[in-house]
């Protein structure tokens, strides 16, 4: 199922939230899969910082899993 163009609603959602306006051009040369792992990263590391232990920061971590974290990264690198 897609949604909004993207693989998912949990990929449009991060991409919009947290990457919207991303310039690519602040790393040159740098791959799909290694961004990828960069996004992921600081995705998980805002959430870690920003939600106390507990129910809430374990649902939105586990939203991550569903992720596509190459799509987003490709839609950067691509441009």
């Amino acid at each position: 199922m897609s949604y909004n163009g993207w693989t998912n609603y949990e990929t449009w959602r991060v991409n919009l939230e947290m990457f919207d306006g991303y310039d690519a051009s602040d790393c040159p040369g740098i791959d799909a899969h290694t961004l990828g792992l960069e996004f992921k990263a600081i995705v998980e590391a805002t959430i870690e910082g920003s939600a106390p232990p507990g129910f809430a920061r374990d649902y939105a971590l586990a939203f991550l899993s569903d992720v596509n974290w190459h799509e987003i990264a490709s839609h950067y690198t691509e441009i």
